[in-house]
């Protein structure tokens, strides 16, 4: 592959629900443009962008993958995004480097849920769309259905640039709007529209003209003057109110049969924006902001918005150069980590392979193995010029799982494992849970947690399992209560004597506090290191269910010693004898983490929300409306939400999502209480 400088790159993401043929878009675009002879299949495993062995295994794109496509002297980095919503942190990495989105609608199914989600995020990212209905040669294709369904959907006006040559079985093309041709087939050649389609071409074509004269005052003014405008007019003026997001271009096409290729990757060319097109992207410099362009003259930006592990080739890093150019064999400066890596060759990426090429000009995409220090979300730059780009915001993770080790190895390697999982994956993350003394994982769903379990076992050679996460309950107390406890053991030798007496109660001001109080020397204070160890020992493990205890002020009043047999041992006993005992006269009580949390549903699903969380003891704090969605905020117990992810996704057929933060610790209910307890006494019994 040649050098492309600034000018003649289009990075352009497919996005869209699953299966609406995003990574056979990709497929058609290689075949087409002469990069593969044979088109792969995704039911085979053969295609360029589903490459990893767990994409073969389940038929469905996991990761983003780049697909550089040369069409009329112009590269199109096509990043092919999955469609799943567990994977959306892939969506939204692909989405903060391209300049421009390809949304992928079924000619049947129209707005689906994935459609909503990729939308969502183009506007996050201020990124001009268009969309493409694909699969138009499906039997029961409806593209009056599905345009009705975006009309409905999108608050931006969307103008038709092809329609189609034949309907369903018989599609067989596209009449292209902006040529004023008919293309049969892959349309490698344009032909004389049919007679037939003449009155819906005319009327179409207005549409089109009427939506580019509002790009530019001086088209406007020819078309009010009823003057006709040129096709590179049209062009010209279709390609402003795209990118000012005014309007959203519509395509056809049936990709994953070649029909409709050639006129689509036309009209990237001629209608995307290359990376000089797009406004300044602002970096965090030594003095402040700073506008960078994409000139191969301005000071060097890229970020860092994909980290790949591999046991065969290595640490791979991608990378969108937003100014500068970087070439082979250089020296390069982290910002972030603060380090200087050394790049050896540079590449561009072409599905699981690559290739090396001299110079790596601003705007574009690229990749460079085994880099020691680098993550995703790191920015390079030059060490005299320090620039930080900004890294987008990823959802939280709210699927948890407990993980375990298969091995005693695998403990060891734990740790590490995790750590280099989340920093591929920004919507994963993990923390040790010292409540229940768990490794907890999150990320975005089932589907989510255990790809990434997989790719532990098969890439860094851990073997891990998950099960359900214990919630993190604390124990405390409700009243005053005293104790006192004898430690006296006589087996030989000298033996052990200790006597404490205490008083605790609810002090909810710290997690705790112990005051000596013991007056006339009845014992000695050294020992209150003892005594003090010995009751944090117990709340450390709990006193009625094996969780920490919490906000419980202690006070040391009496006890006696022996002049030989007391030892700080035997002291460390009693206390841990006289807590116990005062805990049970104090009226100890559970708490649980309770959680703050925004649900953001459908309208039509608000009712059966609503009556979901009344079965999880949530208390509803109020709602915000907006366009057809509702969020609801309350609060919930945190034991109720564990597997909340995939259940409101089956409650609101996948369009409802969710935040949550936690809020307070309150008493857990006696009646589900008594159940933790139960449950944690048979445990110590097993």
């Amino acid at each position: 592959m040649k050098e492309y400088t600034t000018e003649f790159i289009r990075n352009v993401a497919l996005i869209g629900h699953g299966s609406t043929g995003k990574t056979m878009m990709a497929e058609a675009f290689l075949h087409f443009s002469g990069a593969i002879t044979r088109l792969g299949k995704v039911e085979d495993g053969s295609t360029a962008s589903d490459f990893d062995d767990e994409e073969i295994r389940r038929k469905l794109s996991l990761y983003t993958s780049v697909i550089p496509i040369e069409h009329k002297n112009t590269k199109i980095n096509t990043l092919d995004a999955p469609g799943y919503t567990d994977f959306v942190g892939e969506v939204i990495s692909a989405l903060s480097v391209v300049d421009a989105a390809a949304v992928l609608v079924d000619s049947l199914a129209g707005v689906e849920v994935g459609t909503e989600i990729a939308w969502r995020y183009c506007d996050q990212f201020k990124l001009p769309r268009a969309v493409i209905i694909n699969k138009m040669d499906r039997e029961n294709a409806n593209l009056a259905k599905v345009m009705t369904s975006l009309e409905e959907f999108s608050d931006t006006r969307l103008v038709r640039v092809q329609i189609p040559w034949g309907e369903r079985g018989d599609f067989k093309g596209v009449i292209d709007l902006l040529s004023n041709k008919a293309y049969e087939a892959e349309g490698k050649t344009g032909v004389e529209i049919p007679a037939e389609y003449a009155d819906a071409v005319e009327e179409a074509r207005m549409e089109l003209i009427e939506a580019a004269a509002e790009g530019d005052d001086a088209l406007l003014e020819k078309y009010f003057e009823g003057e006709e405008l040129s096709d590179s007019e049209i062009v010209a003026g279709l390609k402003k109110v795209f990118l000012a997001g005014d309007y959203v271009p519509v395509f056809v096409a049936a990709t994953g049969n070649e029909i409709g290729v050639g006129p689509l990757l036309d009209a990237f060319v001629r209608l995307m924006p290359s990376p000089a097109e797009r406004p300044a992207i602002v970096a965090q410099g030594k003095d402040g902001d700073e506008e960078l362009k994409a000139s191969d003259t301005d000071p060097l930006a890229a970020y860092v918005w994909k980290t790949t592990a591999d046991p065969f080739v290595g640490k791979q890093t991608f990378f969108r150069i937003y100014s500068g150019s970087i070439s082979g064999d250089s020296r390069v400066w982290n910002q972030t980590k603060k380090v200087e890596e050394r790049f050896g060759s540079v590449n561009i990426p072409k599905g699981k392979d690559q290739e090396n090429i001299k110079v790596i000009h601003a705007g574009d995409i690229a990749n460079v193995p085994k880099l020691s220090e680098t993550a995703t979300g790191d920015t390079f730059c030059t060490n005299g010029h320090p620039l930080t780009l900004p890294v987008p915001e990823y959802p939280t993770g709210l699927f948890r799982v407990a993980i375990i080790p298969k091995t005693q190895a695998d403990a060891a390697k734990i740790s590490p494992t995790l750590t280099r999982l989340c920093e591929e994956d920004m919507t994963l993350d993990w923390y040790n849970e010292k409540a229940t003394r768990q490794t907890i994982l999150k990320g975005m769903g089932n589907q989510h947690i255990d790809v990434a379990i997989r790719r532990a076992e098969s890439k860094l050679q851990v073997g891990l399992e998950t099960e359900e996460p214990r919630v993190p309950y604390r124990e405390g107390i409700t009243k005053k209560a005293t104790a006192s406890y004898r430690h006296k053991k006589q087996s030989g030798g000298s033996g052990q004597f200790g006597e404490v007496h205490i008083t605790i109660e609810n002090y909810p001001d710290e997690d705790f506090e112990l005051s000596w109080d013991v007056f006339g020397g009845a014992i000695s204070q050294s020992y209150e290191p003892a005594i003090r160890k010995g009751i944090l020992s117990v709340m450390k493990d709990g006193a009625i269910a094996g969780y920490p205890m919490q906000n419980i002020k202690i006070s040391v009043f009496d006890g006696k010693e022996h002049p030989v047999d007391s030892k700080p041992v035997a002291f460390e006993s009693a206390a841990r004898g006289a807590f116990k005992a005062a805990v049970k006269d104090a009226g100890p009580v559970l708490f649980e983490p309770i959680m703050r949390a925004r649900i953001t549903v459908p309208d039509t699903n608000m009712g059966d929300v609503m009556g979901d969380l009344s079965t999880r003891r949530g208390r509803v704090q109020g709602t915000e409306s907006e366009r057809g969605s509702t969020t609801v905020i309350a609060t919930v117990p945190l034991a109720e939400m564990l597997r909340y992810t995939s259940q409101l996704r089956s409650i609101t057929g996948g369009r409802g999502y969710f935040t949550m933060e936690f809020a307070a610790y309150e008493v857990v209910p006696s009646h589900v209480a008594e159940e933790v307890i139960a449950a944690a006494q048979s445990e110590d019994e097993e």
